[in-house]
């Protein structure tokens, strides 16, 4: 709808299309939602992310288990920090990452439960 009028349509069952709008988040918490779920969709941060969903780790560290230099990995893990999907702590010289919260390790598990599904 790029013009930005409403297309008026018949409401058949009035009860269920209200309680589905009511159960929609408002537009800007979709727009936070859908800026989440992009920066999971990158094949080299999920990686870093089930890394840290194991063990605590640094950046060198990481780079090895990853493949990946550590200037990538610390690209990749400042955009994860700013969207707060991992965290760090400072141990002398050493900076160590790991998920942020249990929230991020639901959504690891839960989507490679559902890829791993039969028939998807």
């Amino acid at each position: 709808m790029s013009s930005g009028k409403m297309i008026k349509t018949l409401v058949i069952h009035e009860s269920i299309v209200n309680k589905v709008q009511s159960g929609i988040p408002k537009e800007e918490l979709l727009y936070d939602l859908a800026d989440f779920f992009k920066i999971l969709g990158d094949s080299t941060r999920i990686r870093i992310l089930y890394a840290l969903n194991i063990s605590e780790m640094c950046v060198w560290d990481l780079s090895f288990v990853t493949g990946i230099s550590r200037s990538a990995v610390s690209h990749q893990l400042k955009i994860l920090r700013q969207a707060n999907i991992v965290k760090y702590r400072k141990d002398g010289k050493i900076v160590f990452y790991s998920l942020s919260d249990e929230h991020i390790k639901y959504f690891l598990d839960s989507g490679l439960d559902h890829i791993e599904e039969p028939g998807i």
